[in-house]
């Protein structure tokens, strides 16, 4: 993963767009990584597959009841959080 500094990432951003559409970017400051910018594509697919993995572990918990969409998705959110 290709690492920059908050100030190149401001002085580049443009750059720094299209950089992103082929690999993530860890973005820093003071030596410490503070963020990572990835494609739209990349989120998509992230946020696809904490879906898929939430619907996939519901079913196997053989839990009954109903379905609370706004715990779905904080519980989809936290997994891709961590």
């Amino acid at each position: 993963m290709k690492v920059i500094s908050a100030t190149e990432a401001k002085n580049s951003f443009g750059e720094l767009l299209m950089s992103v559409q082929s690999e993530p970017v860890s973005i820093t400051r003071n030596g410490k990584e503070q963020g990572v910018l990835l494609s739209s594509r990349e989120y998509a697919a992230l946020k696809r597959q904490a879906l898929v993995s939430a619907v996939q572990e519901g079913r196997k918990s053989g839990r009954a009841g109903t379905l609370d969409i706004e715990a779905i998705k904080n519980e989809a959110k936290e997994r891709v959080d961590n």
